[in-house]
């Protein structure tokens, strides 16, 4: 029986059946009792699954963080460079949502919205980590934050790019990606050099542990 499933295979499956109707009815009830419905699924389940507009979001972005790192090991990330990798990923989570772009433009008033910036920064720390994970990310330092962050403000910079870019096949857009992931590897470039110039150096806090704590 539908009632059955669990509510994380239930909430992709309704998320889906929504789409449709996102772009009139918004990330609502009305979309969301239309959806299961068609589906066949009992409306109180559904409600269950998805009680109301942050449900709904978190529920789509974390659907479309699937489908994107499903797509990108289809398309033999493994086999990329870095920079390669990063850019599969960006492209590939915005080509997905070509045809829910309304979706995407509803989903993003509702995390923008002052008492949901709470959404907004989970989603985005979520999609900036499976890209990485996606790309093969194994950091575990300071490099595990530092990549997200800067991975989740291309992408919400693209994103925001895209929705308004009318060039044909989006090509202002992929360049505007482009010219990003040029600056995250100069940067990254830059950091390592940077690294390997103060190795020369002592460590600080060994210099200022060695004086609280001077070897016999």
């Amino acid at each position: 029986m539908i009632e059955d499933i669990p509510l994380a295979v239930l909430r992709p499956r309704l998320i889906a059946a929504m789409l449709p109707n996102v772009p009139f009815d918004g990330w609502t009830a009305l979309a969301r009792d239309s959806a299961a419905d068609a589906e066949g699924i009992d409306r109180d389940v559904a409600a269950m699954a998805l009680p109301d507009a942050v449900a709904m979001t978190d529920a789509y972005t974390a659907r479309a963080d699937t489908l994107m790192v499903a797509a990108m090991r289809l398309a033999g990330v493994d086999t990329m460079k870095v920079r390669d990798r990063i850019k599969l990923a960006l492209r590939t989570r915005l080509e997905q949502a070509e045809h829910d772009r309304e979706a995407v433009r509803s989903a993003l008033v509702v995390m923008t919205l002052p008492h949901n910036a709470a959404l907004g920064l989970r989603t985005l720390w979520r999609t900036a980590d499976a890209m990485w994970r996606a790309a093969g990310d194994t950091a575990t330092d300071f490099n595990h934050y530092s990549k997200r962050v800067i991975l989740g403000s291309v992408y919400s910079a693209s994103l925001l790019y895209w929705l308004d870019d009318d060039s044909e096949g989006h090509g202002a857009t992929w360049e505007f990606i482009d010219r990003r992931i040029d600056g995250i590897m100069r940067f990254e470039k830059t950091k390592a050099s940077l690294k390997g110039a103060l190795s020369v150096f002592p460590d600080p806090a060994r210099f200022l542990g060695r004086l609280r704590y001077p070897a016999v």
